[in-house]
C-alpha cells in the first residue's frame, strides 16, 4: 500500500515546474531567433564564406519548418515528454556544434542540426500546456509566455552585440546550453504522462517529400531573384519539381494510415481558417524582422543595435496584446481577438509604406508595434481555438499545424519578397559596378565610407524604393489574412463552439483525454 501511494505520488505532474520548463524553452527559442543576426558580420569576418551567408539562416529555417508536422505527429503517438526532450537535446547539440564551427560550411550544417531541434520545441511546448491547462487557464497564462518571448526577443540584439564585443561570437551559441539543460531536466523530472501506447507507422516518406518540395521552392525563389530570372529553364525546373513533389506529398497523405499532416484536419472549419490565415500572417511577421532592419541600416545608416531597437516594439507589443487576448477570448470568444489582430497587423503593414529617409524610424517602429499587437491578439486565439477543436490524440499535430502554417508562410513569402527587393535593386542600379548592384555596399561600413555623396544617395534611393515594393507586398499579405478571417472565421463563444462539435474529444474517432494527475 505504501509503495502504491509512493508510485502515485511519483506520477504526479508538478504544473508550476512544467510552466518553468516551458518558459525556459520559450526563452531559448526566442533568444536564438534574434541574437544570431547581430553576430553574423563578425562571424563572416573570421570564417569567411560571404557567398553562403544567407544559408546560415535558410538552413535553420528550412529544417525547423519542415519538421514541425512530424514532431506533432510523433508527440501524439509517443507522448509529449519524449518528443520535447529529443527536440531540446537536438537543439542543444546543434548549438554546441555551431560554437565550435571552423568554417562557414560547418556553421551552415550545424545550424541545420539546430533547426531540427527547434522545429519541435515550440509546438510540443504549447501542446503540453494544452494538455495540462483548461481553456480558461491557457487564456490567462498566455500573456506570461508572450512576455518571456518578447523580453528575450528584445534582449537578443543587445545581448548579441555585447557578447560579440566583449566575449566571443561563439558564446551566442553556447548561451543556449544552460537554458536547454535546465528545461530538459525540469520536463524529464516533473512531467508524467499516463496514456495508452499507440502503435502506428511513421510517415517518413511524406516528411521527406514535404521537405524536398519546400527546399526546391526556396531554391527556385532565390534563383529567380538572384540568378538569371523567372523565365530561365533552371528556375522553371525547380518550381515544376517542387509542385510535383508537393502533389506527391498530398497523394501520400491521403493514402497513409497515420499521415504526418492529416488532411482531414482541414475539414474542421477553425483549423482550415487558422491555417490559411496563418500562412499570410506569417509572411508579415517574418517580413518585419527581415526587412525593417535593412531599411534602418541601409537607407538610414543606422547600426545593428539601432535596427534591433526599431524592431523591439514588435515584440513588446506582442507581449502586451497577448495578455489582453486572454481576456477577450474568455469574454467574447475567439473571433473578436483574431479579427482585431489581423486588422491591427494590416494597419502596421500599411504604416511601413510611409517609411522614407526624411521620416526616420518612426513609421517603422510604430508599424512594427501594430503588427506586434496583431500577432499577440491573433496568435493566442488561433492556438487555443485549434487545440480546442480536436481531442487529445490529435492535439499535438493540430498545434504543430498552426506553427507550421506561420513558419512556412514566412519562409516562402520572405523569399518571394526578397526577389522583389533584388529585382528592384538590379533594375535601378544596372549601370553601376556589380559590387554596387545590391544592398551590400550600404551595409558594409568600409565600402559605404568610400562612396562619394552622389553614389551613396543613388544607392540609398534605390534601396528605399525597392523596400517600398517589399512593404507593399507585406501589406497585400496582411489584407489577405483580414479577408480570410472576416469572411470565414466562425462566430460564437468558446462554449458555443464546443457545443457545436469543436470541443475536446468531440470529434468522432478521437482518443479521449488520458487520466492524469497534477500538483500545483
Amino acid at each position: 500500500m505504501q509503495d502504491s501511494a509512493r508510485g502515485e505520488m511519483l506520477r504526479t505532474t508538478n504544473r508550476k515546474l512544467i510552466v518553468a520548463a516551458a518558459m525556459s524553452a520559450t526563452f531559448l527559442s526566442a533568444l536564438d531567433t534574434s541574437i544570431v543576426g547581430t553576430a553574423m558580420p563578425t562571424i563572416v569576418g573570421q570564417l569567411g564564406g560571404l557567398g553562403i551567408y544567407p544559408w546560415v539562416f535558410s538552413a535553420y529555417l528550412l529544417t525547423s519548418t519542415t519538421t514541425v508536422p512530424l514532431y506533432g505527429r510523433l508527440s501524439d503517438m509517443y507522448g509529449r515528454k519524449p518528443m520535447f526532450i529529443a527536440a531540446a537535446a537536438l537543439f542543444v547539440l546543434g548549438s554546441a556544434l555551431c560554437g565550435v564551427a571552423q568554417s562557414m560550411e560547418q556553421l551552415v550544417a550545424f545550424r541545420a542540426v539546430q533547426g531540427l531541434g527547434a522545429g519541435g520545441i515550440i509546438p510540443v511546448t504549447f501542446t503540453i500546456l494544452g494538455d495540462q491547462f483548461s481553456v480558461t487557464e491557457r487564456a490567462k497564462i498566455s500573456g506570461l509566455f508572450s512576455a518571456v518571448w518578447g523580453s528575450s526577443a528584445v534582449a537578443g540584439p543587445t545581448l548579441g552585440g555585447f557578447i560579440v564585443d566583449w566575449v566571443d561570437w561563439r558564446w551566442i551559441f553556447y548561451i543556449n546550453l544552460p537554458f536547454g539543460a535546465a528545461c530538459i531536466y525540469l520536463m524529464w523530472r516533473h512531467l508524467h504522462e499516463e496514456r495508452r501506447h499507440v502503435i502506428e507507422r511513421i510517415d517518413y516518406l511524406g516528411a521527406a517529400l514535404l521537405t524536398a518540395a519546400i527546399t526546391l521552392l526556396l531554391f527556385g525563389l532565390r534563383q529567380a531573384g538572384e540568378g538569371p530570372g523567372w523565365s530561365d529553364w533552371t528556375t522553371v525546373a525547380l518550381f515544376s519539381l517542387s509542385i510535383l513533389l508537393l502533389a506527391g506529398f498530398i497523394q501520400r497523405e491521403r493514402g497513409f494510415s497515420s499521415p504526418v499532416l492529416p488532411l482531414d484536419l482541414f475539414r474542421i472549419r477553425i483549423i482550415a481558417v487558422v491555417t490559411c490565415a496563418g500562412i499570410f500572417i506569417g509572411g508579415v511577421m517574418f517580413g518585419i524582422s527581415s526587412y525593417v532592419p535593412l531599411f534602418v541600416q541601409g537607407v538610414l545608416g543606422g547600426s545593428a543595435i539601432q535596427a534591433g531597437f526599431t524592431v523591439a516594439p514588435f515584440s513588446i507589443a506582442w507581449s502586451g496584446a497577448s495578455v489582453l487576448a486572454g481576456r477577450i477570448i474568455l469574454r467574447t470568444g475567439y473571433r473578436a481577438s483574431v479579427v482585431a489582430g489581423v486588422i491591427s497587423a494590416g494597419v502596421g503593414a500599411g504604416l511601413l509604406l510611409l517609411a522614407s529617409a526624411e521620416r526616420g524610424v518612426w513609421p517603422l517602429a510604430v508599424g512594427s508595434a501594430f503588427v506586434g499587437i496583431g500577432m499577440g491578439l491573433s496568435s493566442t486565439a488561433m492556438i487555443i481555438s485549434t487545440q480546442n477543436a480536436v481531442g487529445w490524440a490529435q492535439r499535438g499535430v493540430a498545434t504543430a499545424t498552426v506553427q507550421f502554417s506561420r513558419t512556412i508562410g514566412g519562409a516562402v513569402f520572405v523569399a518571394a519578397l526578397g526577389t522583389l527587393l533584388t529585382a528592384g535593386m538590379a533594375s535601378r542600379l544596372s549601370g553601376l559596378d556589380a559590387e554596387l548592384q545590391s544592398a551590400n555596399a550600404l551595409l558594409d561600413p568600409d565600402i559605404r565610407a568610400s562612396l562619394d555623396a552622389a553614389t551613396l544617395e543613388l544607392l540609398r534611393a534605390a534601396l528605399s524604393a525597392s523596400l517600398h515594393r517589399v512593404y507593399i507586398g507585406m501589406f497585400v499579405l496582411a489584407l489577405g489574412a483580414v479577408a480570410i478571417v472576416l469572411t470565414t472565421f466562425p462566430r460564437g463563444s468558446v462554449e458555443d463552439l464546443q457545443a457545436k462539435g469543436g470541443g475536446l474529444g468531440s470529434r468522432p474517432g478521437t482518443q479521449t483525454e488520458p487520466a492524469t494527475k497534477s500538483a500545483d
